[in-house]
């Protein structure tokens, strides 16, 4: 078991890591800009992130469905999942044209400083032209992963890394004869970079690199797109709530305590990508075994299945917070600007990031079992569960300490330390339960109409 759990999830975790990297670039790349332009691209690309998380967590449903297709055998009804997903890409693409006219009246909303908000306003929609491509990339990588072929994913990943580090050097700065953009290139590398990435996916999808022999009309159902989105919408809805949770915190409780805290803040999770990515991917992968174990009527296997995955996540984030702990100058050291804001930049950031060494272990036992219930299609009962924990205990406990008993930065950590702890209590118990073994998410077993 461990064995396959590796070989399916290295490429993934590969993939999810490029992702990082490509976050982790454009703050680095844009840190010599001075703390504004580094607030703007990072804050702006939390914000981006904040508009596309939704459909990416719809997307994820597909690798759910094709999985336990695959396991079931029936490689024409995965196909006609591939297309759904292709169609929910084309609507966000339609989006993404429209949602630039509303970037100003969104941003009024938040307390941003002007040096702030006016660059990130640029950045925002430029990377909106890559609204559609974003989708396209959770939809087919999530796809080809559900079927075993977690490869195509990582090439596209790396391949959208190498443009995005490239274009950074381009157009942040001015190199090899492009312009200086400054937070307009960083935008514009990101958004050039993503299209470059999904086109790896979307020719292997037109060639049919995994369902090649399956001949005859798509026969495509309306019935499946909505069994689609009866399962995938609680799960978009699911990231969204928690992110928009978090969002909010950032904006509004954060971003109250200036800039230098705002910019270490992104900084500090910027870092923490690298431990949770390739968390994620891993995780991404047991979900993969677990699908298809449940495709295969083999639902005994699910528990084997998520004890390896929880083994490598607990090794790995554990392994990656002790060093956060213990070396935590350092690393912020990276993103520090140059003169005078430097030392207080370092100081809040250190701070920050040992802290979040604390939550390593809970984060990646909230990570493997919330993708173990998502494949089993028991995405209802965690949408609830983060809403309740996000909604109504960490942002208003945030919101306290920080904003009304003004207790600084350390009490924002704190409260996320506390929600990821009580999180992972809920998903266990819920495990545990059993509930997830009484969910049809294919609706194979259901009788015909």
């Amino acid at each position: 078991m461990l064995k396959t759990l590796l070989k399916l999830a290295w490429p993934i975790v590969l993939a999810r890591s490029a992702q990082s990297v490509i976050g982790f670039s454009d703050a680095l790349m844009s840190a010599s800009l001075g703390q504004s332009s580094l607030a703007a691209v990072t804050t702006g690309g939390l914000n981006f992130f904040a508009m596309v998380i939704f459909p990416m967590g719809l997307a994820y449903i597909l690798q759910s469905f094709a999985a336990q297709w695959k396991g079931k055998g029936d490689l024409a009804a995965a196909r006609r999942y591939g297309h759904y997903g292709l169609i929910l890409s084309a609507l966000f693409l339609l989006l993404g044209f429209a949602a630039p006219f509303g970037v100003d009246s969104f941003l009024s909303l938040f307390p941003y400083e002007a040096n702030v908000r006016d660059p990130m306003r640029a950045y925002l929609v430029i990377r909106f032209t890559s609204l559609g491509a974003v989708v396209a990339t959770e939809v087919l990588g999530n796809w080809f992963g559900g079927l075993g072929n977690t490869r195509l994913q990582m090439i596209a990943g790396l391949v959208a890394m190498v443009f995005n580090v490239v274009l950074n050097y381009m157009l942040i700065g001015g190199h090899w004869g492009a312009p200086a953009l400054g937070v307009a290139g960083a935008a514009w590398a990101s958004s050039i970079a993503t299209w470059c990435g999904v086109s790896v996916l979307l020719w292997a999808f037109v060639a049919r690199k995994m369902t090649g022999k399956i001949e005859g009309p798509l026969n495509l159902r309306l019935s499946e797109f909505l069994r689609m989105l009866r399962f995938g919408v609680p799960h978009g809805f699911n990231w969204f709530l928690e992110f928009t949770a978090f969002w909010i915190f950032i904006t509004v409780v954060i971003a109250k305590l200036g800039t230098t805290v705002l910019a270490a803040f992104m900084v500090v999770m910027q870092i923490n990508s690298v431990s949770f990515m390739p968390a994620f991917g891993m995780s991404s992968a047991g979900a993969i075994l677990a699908g298809q174990a449940i495709g295969e009527g083999k639902k005994n296997d699910v528990p084997r299945v998520l004890k390896s995955t929880l083994m490598i996540t607990c090794l790995w984030q554990g392994s990656i917070g002790l060093i956060y702990f213990l070396l935590p100058g350092p690393l912020i050291s990276m993103f520090a600007p140059t003169g005078t804001e430097a030392a207080e930049m370092l100081r809040v950031g250190g701070t920050m990031l040992a802290l979040s060494a604390c939550w390593q272990l809970c984060d990646a036992v909230v990570i493997s079992l919330s993708e173990i219930l998502r494949a089993a299609g028991d995405t209802t009962w965690c949408l609830w569960a983060r809403v309740v924990l996000a909604w109504f205990m960490f942002m208003p406990a945030a919101y306290y300490l920080v904003s009304v008993r003004q207790q600084g930065y350390v009490a924002a950590m704190l409260c996320l330390m506390g929600y990821l702890t009580l999180l992972a209590i809920v998903f266990v118990w819920r495990f545990r339960s059993g509930a997830w073994r009484k969910i049809d998410l294919t609706g194979a077993h259901e009788p015909a109409l």
